[in-house]
């Protein structure tokens, strides 16, 4: 049980948990897990950790199949920049190892931005805090678990 799964029940929301064999070969850890689960890749979203005008953290959540605009999520935080977090302060703030971090349980609570796409979705899948181990939810869901936005998120 990962604290991402506790946080979901403990809000008793909807969910279920998909569990697959990972293969730390394997490329992309979304992309395999949508394959995995035998699912719509656009409805498997990974969760990355930013560094926002090199002062704060906050999380981005949007399709596998999609490249993160730091552009736009630094936008959506009311920054100038944003870049990628640095390995050891996701690991730090999150309580989660890179490929499995889940934007549920985190140890630290941080500014959740969710790509738009999760709306036309009745569920999406997200970590659910370890590799090979997702958690389904509907999106209002999600966003209500992480008090998180929905905003454009995806590189063109």
């Amino acid at each position: 049980m990962t604290p991402g799964i506790l946080a979901a029940r403990k809000a008793k929301v909807s969910y279920t948990v998909h569990e697959y064999q990972h293969d730390p070969a394997a490329e992309s850890y979304g992309t395999e897990a949508a394959e995995k689960m035998g699912v719509d890749p656009d409805r498997v979203f990974k969760t990355l950790v930013v560094n926002i005008d090199g002062k704060a953290l906050a999380v981005a959540v949007l399709p596998v199949t999609h490249l993160l605009s730091l552009k736009l999520i630094a936008r959506a935080a009311g920054a100038k920049k944003a870049a990628m977090a640095d390995k050891l302060d996701v690991q730090r703030s999150t309580g989660y190892v890179l490929g499995g971090v889940s934007p549920l349980g985190q140890k630290k609570r941080l500014p959740t931005y969710i790509d738009a796409s999760a709306q036309q979705f009745d569920t999406v899948f997200v970590s659910a805090g370890k590799r090979g181990l997702e958690i389904e939810l509907p999106p209002a869901d999600l966003a209500g678990l992480t008090n998180g936005q929905f905003v454009p998120l995806q590189q063109d």
